[in-house]
């Protein structure tokens, strides 16, 4: 075993903050100049529209959801234990919407991983991107990005592949998308599967294992022995045309058509939409919203994204000014109403705004705290309020309570900041070792738990601990333990 493996890995303890870790999180951005997208790259309302495009069935299911869950019993539509849509719901859905029930199970796949569709103890209901899809085209972006980072949940890995190549592949990836946004156009297959060959070999000589498809020498290790059971599984030419085909699913890549689609695989282009995501990693920037400029006469829900970029200091003077325009009653029930949506990084900028309400908003903070999404929210607000150390505020949330809460920042972070963000939000965990986080964060059930660890995955530089992730995400996404 490495030091590499993520088995022994030590989170960084850190004095624990209250919600002003996670308000710095989401609220920091890297004061630089935004460059500039390749030439020839579409405005983001036509990225947009691509995005709509390609997620058209997911959302038209997700809509579809929305009104059968409306009326059903316990207002939402209830999930199979692994997330996917019981089959009676797929026939019905399948009905209703003209489409096969294969295809409305794609379709449901995909809401849930674009965001469109989130499980709350198993029940489904619409996401905070749902309601957000035909007049946010930043929202539409950002859910287009988290199916696109989720590629490899899009098709089935090769039944003779083992999981070890397979991860080995996925982690591999990013450097064969790199060579096909850096080549700005169409790459020939042989020379994919050349780097991915390069690639994979140079990852097991990081682990120390033998090369890929190389007959171990002396005693075989277990390691040894995975490499090559995967290697007499499935080639990499198998496992390429699969990466290619799940890219091509999530419109990341140029479909074949005409005299190509002859000879499918031959070469590889990304779409606008995959060459501007490329670019985006490439250079660790996300889209950004537009800085506000006043607020009063706006609802809680659009102030408060307007006051997301600002420091704490404007803000609290935007809460303010926004806060008496409007009775005390009727401003905190706005507030936590905003709350109580799917948003996480609303959700904790509520509270924000809350504080500057005071003692009034107390009665209404206590009441909230009965509610388990806004639980750990309203716990720390009232230790705050009372006069308690901020050091020492998270003490009052139970070990569950923190993990729901870092998950639900992580997915802010997710959503609305830059990928190191993300990454250094590991240091704000309560557990000591990433296995046992990724443990917690598996069992706590936040609804968005699978794209937050894609999503961090996707963003952490160490690739073991990267691969580690990215299993518990698949775990979670299917419902294993």
């Amino acid at each position: 075993m490495t030091s590499r493996t993520p088995r022994d890995s030590r989170l960084r303890l850190v004095p624990r903050q209250p919600v002003a870790a996670a308000r710095r999180a989401v609220t920091t951005r890297t004061k630089r100049p935004a460059p500039r997208p390749p030439e020839g790259t579409p405005p983001p309302a036509e990225l947009a529209r691509q995005a709509r495009a390609v997620l058209a069935g997911a959302a038209r299911l997700a809509r579809w959801a929305d009104s059968v869950g409306a009326g059903a019993a316990g207002g939402s539509l209830r999930a199979g234990p692994d997330g996917a849509l019981p089959a009676a719901d797929a026939e019905r859905a399948a009905e209703a919407l003209g489409l096969t029930p294969q295809q409305v199970r794609t379709d449901w796949d995909r809401a849930r991983l674009a965001g469109l569709v989130e499980l709350h103890d198993g029940l489904a209901r619409p996401g905070w991107r749902l309601r957000a899809w035909d007049r946010d085209d930043t929202a539409v972006l950002r859910g287009w990005v988290a199916l696109f980072d989720a590629w490899s949940l899009a098709r089935p890995a090769p039944a003779a592949a083992g999981p070890a190549i397979v991860a080995e592949v996925v982690e591999a990836l990013p450097q064969l998308l790199s060579l096909l946004h850096l080549s700005a156009g169409p790459v020939r297959l042989p020379v994919l599967l050349d780097m991915l060959d390069q690639r994979v070999a140079e990852l097991r000589t990081e682990r120390c294992e033998v090369p890929y498809g190389q007959d171990p020498a002396g005693p075989g290790s277990d390691n040894q022995a995975a490499a090559a059971g995967d290697a007499a599984g499935a080639s990499l030419a198998v496992l390429l045309d699969w990466a290619l085909d799940a890219l091509r699913t999530v419109g990341a890549l140029v479909p074949p058509d005409g005299a190509e689609a002859a000879h499918e695989g031959a070469e590889a282009q990304l779409t606008p939409l995959g060459n501007w995501s490329v670019w985006v990693k490439l250079e660790q920037i996300c889209v950004a919203a537009q800085s506000p400029a006043g607020h009063i006469e706006q609802s809680a829900e659009a102030m408060l994204r307007g006051c997301a970029r600002l420091t704490p200091g404007p803000a609290r003077a935007e809460y303010r000014a926004w806060l008496a325009a409007r009775s005390v009653g009727a401003a905190v029930e706005e507030l936590l109403t905003v709350a109580r949506g799917e948003d996480a990084l609303l959700r904790g900028l509520s509270f924000e705004a809350l504080r500057a309400v005071g003692a009034p908003a107390e009665a209404a903070v206590r009441a909230a705290a009965d509610e388990p999404g806004l639980r750990p929210y309203a716990l720390l607000w009232l230790v705050e309020h009372e006069g308690g150390d901020p050091e020492t505020a998270p003490d009052v949330l139970t070990r569950e309570e923190s993990t729901w809460l870092w998950v639900d920042t992580a997915a802010a972070v997710a959503d609305h900041g830059e990928t190191q963000l993300l990454v250094r939000h590991l240091d704000s965990a309560v557990q000591g070792s990433v296995p046992r986080l990724l443990e917690e964060v598996r069992a706590v059930g936040h609804p968005r738990t699978v794209q937050v660890l894609v999503a961090l995955a996707a963003a952490h530089p160490d690739p073991a601990l990267a691969k580690a992730v990215r299993r518990a995400a698949f775990q979670v996404h299917t419902g294993g333990v």
